[in-house]
């Protein structure tokens, strides 16, 4: 890979799942075994689906996007880089773990979409400073680094200063709410912070149900040294404050079957607007609607909009 080229780099550093969802009638009880409807096999973790959902929204535009973390040497591994090379994405700072398996998430939904998840994180959680040193030129080169919290903190902090250093732009989606809080040395690295309703509480004790109260929140959050957070009300819409301005952005109308990737595509969506050089407003404004899209479609990576669909919602 020639590091010399200057086309826009988005890079997502993270987790690499295979998901294996299972739809029953209802969830079973302990003890208890159900037969369930149908079932899928996925590519899931935060990692790549946003590195995937990037990937396909970037198509028409000279932005390139690539992944950073482990994967096992295993069946399940071969499979989550397949699909990853299907979107397009650049797969050579993921690299093969000879000792621990492709992390998996086991996913029950039953019929009224109430899910149960076990995720086995495996190789994921074995990342460590050596991957940092093995995506360094990526990370030296990135316009925007994707961070989620499916690897270990202390690998995003050294990851985000990198880039930091060199210039780029970090987005932190604290998912899964973190049990013991953000790392002290981690909030000043963070240029955009995107957590859902329930990270916002996790983070600040303060459920944003209303606009004020995702305004407390984010004025919160930025006291604590991030440069803007953007919270993602679910149906209520984004509020975005960047320490001076700040503004809500209503909820798109369309008609959701399928959340689980909404705030994937959000911050894939978030990436590749800031790639292209849009200000916070407008990125957070095209953000929200890749998020409302992939409401409208089932599965994870698989439910990335591509451009074309996100201009058209944009334009109504």
């Amino acid at each position: 890979m020639d590091m010399t080229l200057r086309t826009p780099l988005i890079l997502s550093f993270g987790s690499i799942n295979i998901d294996l969802t299972a739809r029953s009638q209802r969830l079973p009880r302990p003890g208890e075994t159900v037969h369930a409807d149908s079932y899928a096999l996925g590519l899931g973790g935060k990692g790549s689906n946003q590195a995937a959902a990037a990937a396909r929204l970037a198509q028409p535009f000279d932005v390139d996007v690539a992944l950073a973390g482990r994967v096992g040497r295993d069946a399940f591994g071969a499979q989550a880089r397949a699909s990853l090379e299907g979107f397009g994405v650049d797969l050579l700072p993921l690299r093969d773990d000879p000792e621990h398996p492709t992390g998996i998430a086991l996913i029950g939904i039953d019929a009224s979409a109430e899910n149960c998840i076990t995720v086995a994180g495996g190789a994921n959680m074995a990342v460590d400073g050596t991957d940092v040193v093995a995506a360094s030129p990526w990370l030296d080169r990135a316009k925007v680094l994707l961070l989620q919290l499916e690897i270990p903190q202390t690998v995003a902090l050294a990851a985000a200063r990198q880039t930091k250093r060199a210039g780029g732009l970090v987005v932190l989606d604290p998912a899964p709410a973190p049990e013991h809080g953000l790392l002290d040395a981690l909030w000043t690295e963070i240029d955009i912070l995107t957590p859902n309703e329930s990270e916002t509480f996790s983070l600040t004790g303060i459920r944003p149900a209303t606009i004020e109260e995702a305004k407390t929140a984010a004025e919160a959050l930025v006291a604590k040294g991030v440069r803007a957070v953007l919270v993602k009300m679910g149906a209520k819409g984004v509020f975005w404050y960047d320490g001076t301005s700040s503004g809500h952005i209503p909820p798109f109308q369309v008609t959701p079957i399928d959340t689980v990737a909404a705030g994937d595509c959000f911050n894939a969506g978030l990436a590749v607007a800031l790639a292209r050089g849009e200000n916070l407003p407008e990125a957070a404004w095209i953000a929200s609607a890749c998020g409302a899209l992939a409401t409208t479609r089932r599965g994870a990576a698989d439910a990335a909009p591509e451009w074309s669909e996100v201009a058209a919602l944009l334009q109504q």
